[in-house]
């Protein structure tokens, strides 16, 4: 199993995530992969919340309320403070036309639930790599 990065302070992860017990097993999972958790349960709050704990990676659901995973997606993109922080969908909706959706909007990654935690793991690991090679 992959884990964070080897610096002092703890890689920091933004999940959202409305359905309570997903986001519970997601914030755990990455907790016990040594992230720092940070947990909201709509895409609006997700907008607001990256802008102010600029993690280094957004989790979206695609189906949330009051913003969906696609739209808070496409605004943290035009945000300056949240548009190189990469994106990872995590979503029951699998169809090969959202899988495109959520790529073309700007996610790096799209997982379907349900998933094993060593996939989420390995992933949100892959990603954040990633990022740091091109200095994100």
């Amino acid at each position: 199993m992959t884990t964070k990065a080897t610096d002092s302070k703890p890689l920091k992860v933004l999940v959202a995530e409305d359905e309570r017990d997903i986001r519970e097993l997601v914030g755990f999972t990455l907790t016990f992969g040594g992230y720092q958790v940070v947990e909201v349960s709509d895409g609006k709050a997700a907008v607001e919340k990256a802008q102010e704990e600029l993690p280094d990676l957004i989790i979206l659901d695609v189906r949330m309320p009051k913003m969906t995973g696609f739209e808070a997606c496409q605004a943290l993109k035009v945000i300056e403070k949240t548009e190189h922080i990469p994106v990872m969908f995590l979503s029951a909706k699998g169809q090969e036309v959202e899988v495109k959706h959520g790529i073309e909007m700007g996610a790096v990654a799209y997982i379907l639930k349900p998933f094993a935690p060593e996939e989420l793991l390995d992933q949100v690991a892959k990603i954040l790599q990633t990022s740091k090679e091109r200095g994100g």
